[in-house]
C-alpha cells in the first residue's frame, strides 16, 4: 500500500449521493456538477490508481483503470431507454475491475459499490449468459475437487441468495454439487459501512477483500477462457 497514500473517500461523497437522491434531475446536477467532480468522481479516479498497482499483484490480468471515461468508474447517468424509472441519474457510485482483454460486463471481476448506507464490494461473475453459464457448470463437473476447494474456502462465503429451483437441463440431478450448478450467479461480497469507506486504509481493506476472492475469480476466468 503507499505509505503516503491518504483515502480520497470523503463523507462528501455520500452527502452528495443523498442530495442527488433527492434532486434526481438534470437541472439540478448541471448546477452541482463542480461537487459531483470534486466529491465524488475526482476521488474516486484517485481510488481507482491507487488500486491499481495492488490488483496487480495478485491479479494481474484485471485492470484498475482511472480515465474519467470508459474506465472502471461506471458512468453517474443511467441508461433509461427501456426503463419505468427515467430518473436520469444513479445514486450510487460504481467501480468494476475488469479482464484486460475487454469490458465484457460478463466476465469474472472484482467490484466496489458505494451507496448511503450500502457499501460492499464483490468478485465474481453475476447472471452470465447462458454460454457463458454452461462453461462455468462444465468446470465445475470437470473439476469437482477443484470447486469445492473454492466454493468452501474460509476466506470467503459464496453468495446463495439464486438457484434454479429444478436442475440445469443436461445436468445430472443426482450429481454431488448440483446445488451449485443450480446457481444463476456465482460471486461472493464484503459488507461495509460508510464509515469504513472514509477511514484511511480502506484501500487496505478492499485489497484484502479483493484479494481473498482471488480463487474464485481465477477458476472463473479460465471456466470462460480467460486467465486472470
Amino acid at each position: 500500500m503507499p505509505a503516503a497514500f491518504t483515502n480520497p473517500i470523503t463523507k462528501r461523497l455520500f452527502q452528495f449521493l443523498r442530495e442527488l437522491a433527492c434532486n434526481n434531475d438534470r437541472v439540478w446536477f448541471n448546477a452541482n456538477k463542480p461537487l459531483y467532480i470534486a466529491d465524488v468522481r475526482d476521488p474516486l479516479l484517485a481510488f481507482i490508481a491507487a488500486f491499481a498497482p495492488e490488483l496487480a499483484k495478485f491479479a494481474p490480468a484485471l485492470v484498475a483503470d482511472p480515465r474519467p471515461v470508459g474506465g472502471s468508474l461506471f458512468r453517474i447517468h443511467r441508461d433509461t431507454r427501456f426503463a419505468k424509472d427515467k430518473s436520469p441519474y444513479k445514486t450510487y457510485a460504481g467501480m468494476s475491475f475488469r479482464h484486460a482483454e475487454g469490458n465484457d460486463v460478463h466476465g469474472p471481476i472484482f467490484y466496489l459499490h458505494l451507496e448511503p448506507g450500502r457499501v460492499f464490494s464483490a468478485a465474481g461473475i453475476w447472471h452470465p449468459p447462458s454460454d457463458g453459464l454452461k462453461l462455468i457448470r462444465d468446470a465445475i463437473v470437470a473439476q469437482p475437487a477443484r470447486w469445492k476447494r473454492v466454493a468452501r474456502a474460509k476466506a470467503y462465503e459464496l453468495d446463495d441468495s439464486e438457484r434454479l429451483s429444478r436442475p440445469p437441463r443436461g445436468y445430472d440431478a443426482e450429481h454431488p454439487l448440483i446445488e451449485d450448478l443450480k446457481r444463476k450467479s456465482f460471486t461472493s461480497s464484503a459488507s461495509f459501512s460508510e464509515q469504513d469507506a472514509c477511514a484511511p486504509g480502506f484501500l487496505g481493506e478492499f485489497t484484502k477483500a479483493c484479494r481473498s476472492a482471488t480463487p474464485l475469480v481465477a477458476f472463473l476466468a479460465e471456466a470462460v477462457a480467460r486467465d486472470a
